[in-house]
């Protein structure tokens, strides 16, 4: 029954176009947190967070979608500048990955 109510539930929920643009927003807005010498790394996580769920519900109005498209631009935000760091960045501060 709980399940029932859960699938009804996360079945509303689509990723809705018009936060596209609030990804890189957000991107930018976790470098300028990053260079601010008062906000502590892990703090970045949390103000993205609130970040994206604010946009989404401006944008889209306050539902529980509207909400889970927050936590979503936020997390695509974080996972695209881990992705890019992990990848491009500490790659080529390693140079042991020559033919990896």
């Amino acid at each position: 029954m709980v399940s029932a109510a859960l699938s009804s539930l996360f079945d509303q929920i689509n990723v809705h176009p018009q936060l596209v643009i609030v990804v890189p927003a957000l991107m930018i807005l976790g470098y300028a947190l990053k260079r601010t010498p008062n906000v502590q790394d892990w703090m970045i996580v949390w103000i993205l967070l609130g970040a994206g769920i604010i946009a989404s519900i401006f944008t889209l109005g306050f539902s529980v979608s509207s909400i889970a498209n927050g936590f979503i631009a936020a997390g695509a935000a974080i996972t695209t500048h881990q992705a890019y760091k992990q990848s491009v960045l500490e790659r080529n501060a390693d140079g042991k990955n020559k033919d990896a």
